[in-house]
């Protein structure tokens, strides 16, 4: 097992729980801050227990045909504990992301959950309640591998999937259909493939950019079209599954008028050709240590490529309150699949988008556990980040393996959460405030320190459902004040600020607002915006 690298310049981790059981394959953050955590149900038992009786029962399962053991779990980030839920079909390499009315829509799968859907609504009980839902034959193609994002009116696109070269929309209402989308053939590398998981952002003119393999197009869901096809990106290596890097949208600023917003995307990590066939035969190749920035809303776009710190695949990216992106998990050589990556990278990094090139990463410090293939991190509504998973292998296995399964949980606390008192605290609106689009309201908010109104800002981020080193549905807006920053007295301040105009930029939905000052973050507060 390699050791840690070098220390960095800041953050803390904190062991949260050393086992919940289960191996964190995916995770998602509700608006009641608890993460649903799942694994896949073809390993065999877990090292959780349903609650007696509860057992799943289902022929059709390869390991094992009555299972009493969970493979999922709810954690409760206040409480900081743990419950069984009960997920009854295998939800292996699926996909999801939330509906606007913070349910989990969770799809796909392997086996007898390829054309599932499941719901899970946030909810405050323990029994069969609050647990999820299942929908057999809700889906019109087989889902394993697929990529979701929620659309701005309230449906969710479902792309791809192994041997799915193709895209259909959720709930059914008028459009049934699967519908063909021919750039994941041409991005489909025979035998590896390389164009699963794809990368997908919604753009600020409505249509979606669509990352797969080392290639991005533009397209127009509404009507099937291609409406812009995006150079390659230097180098030529594939990025997505199973050359696994992971990508992020960055901050959107300046959204008064859509129509002047820039959509920036950054693609980090991967594996190079090659990498799969040759570490099959036992050649871990080093990973990809660039990352790659494109202006997709720019008339003519350019990828601009900057050097990581260290090498990475099997990264995670995870946009932080302040727009900085955390980049964590993953190994430095070899690639995504069973027993194929080495090397495991302990240190995250942040990234400054805003800084000038060539002083945009900044190492931070190690963890002790190494998370590789099947490890997942979200970001909290404290700051912190939640990390678990990391499972190489078929089937849970603790000894005699160079990487052993991971049932644990850990926090990064990022350097801004080091000292409580400069962080700003929001005394209004509360939390779960029903918001509109192209709202003006008041944020108030406590503070201690010499605020500096220059340095303020308003951020609002979409809690993402993250698998297989990617975020889907993750994106951070910052938002436009009206007027200037005021004085109440007490240390106690308020801003007028203005939501979204659209859909388009943000789709309806949950939502974690954080005022920022000087790059440090309060505690967020859920809004709901439609």
């Amino acid at each position: 097992m390699a050791s840690p690298t070098d220390a960095g310049g800041g953050g803390r981790w904190q062991l949260l729980q050393p086992s919940i059981g289960i191996s964190a394959m995916h995770m998602q953050l509700l608006n009641n801050d608890r993460v649903v955590i799942f694994d896949r149900t073809d390993f065999g038992k877990s090292n959780l227990s349903l609650p007696a009786g509860n057992c799943r029962r289902d022929p059709s399962e390869m390991a094992l045909k009555v299972d009493c053991t969970a493979h999922s779990a709810e954690y409760n980030v206040i409480t900081n504990t743990f419950r069984p839920l009960s997920v009854q079909t295998d939800v292996w390499c699926s996909s999801g992301s939330l509906m606007p009315d913070g349910t989990l829509l969770q799809t796909g799968g392997f086996n007898d959950g390829e054309r599932r859907v499941r719901n899970f609504k946030p909810c405050s009980g323990t029994g069969a309640s609050c647990d999820w839902k299942e929908v057999n034959m809700a889906l019109a193609a087989r889902r394993w591998y697929a990529t979701n994002h929620i659309l701005p009116d309230g449906r969710q696109i479902i792309i791809g999937g192994r041997r799915q070269f193709n895209y259909e929309f959720y709930p059914k209402s008028s459009d049934k259909n699967v519908h063909s989308l021919p750039f994941l053939v041409q991005t489909n590398d025979k035998g590896i493939e390389n164009n699963l998981y794809p990368f997908v952002f919604l753009n600020v003119d409505g249509n979606l950019f669509i990352f797969a393999n080392n290639r991005a197009i533009l397209l127009d869901y509404a009507r099937n079209q291609v409406v812009r096809t995006y150079p390659q990106i230097p180098g030529g290596d594939p990025r997505s599954y199973p050359s696994t890097g992971s990508a992020v949208l960055l901050p959107l600023k300046n959204i008064i008028n859509s129509n002047n917003v820039e959509a920036e995307v950054l693609v980090c990590g991967g594996a190079p050709k090659g990498s799969r066939a040759q570490a099959e035969k036992g050649i871990f190749l080093p990973a990809l240590n660039t990352c790659a920035r494109l202006k997709i809303t720019d008339p003519k776009p350019n990828w601009v490529v900057e050097t990581m710190p260290s090498a990475r695949v099997m990264g995670d990216m995870v946009i932080l309150p302040n727009g900085n992106v955390l980049i964590v998990n993953g190994a430095g050589s070899g690639t995504a699949a069973w027993e194929l990556g080495r090397n495991p990278v302990l240190n995250p990094v942040i990234y400054r988008p805003g800084n000038k090139i060539g002083s945009r990463f900044e190492l931070q410090n190690p963890t002790k556990i190494p998370r590789m293939y099947h490890s997942t991190a979200v970001l909290l509504r404290d700051g912190r980040v939640l990390v678990g998973g990391s499972n190489p292998h078929i089937g849970y296995r603790f000894s005699g393996v160079l990487f052993p399964t991971e049932l644990s949980l850990e926090a990064f606390s990022p350097s801004y959460l080091e000292n409580p008192n400069l962080r700003p605290t929001i005394v209004s609106p509360g939390s779960q405030t029903q918001l509109r689009h192209s709202q003006k309201f008041t944020v108030g908010f406590r503070f201690s320190g010499n605020l500096n109104p220059n340095s303020l800002s308003t951020t609002i981020v979409s809690p993402s459902f993250t698998t297989h080193s990617f975020s889907m549905n993750q994106r951070l807006l910052e938002l436009p004040k009206t007027g200037a920053v005021r004085s109440l007295g007490k240390s106690t301040y308020q801003v007028e600020i203005t939501t979204p105009s659209s859909g388009n930029l943000a789709p309806s939905g949950y939502y974690l607002l954080f005022v920022v000052h000087q790059e440090i973050p309060s505690q967020g507060i859920w809004v709901h915006i439609s």
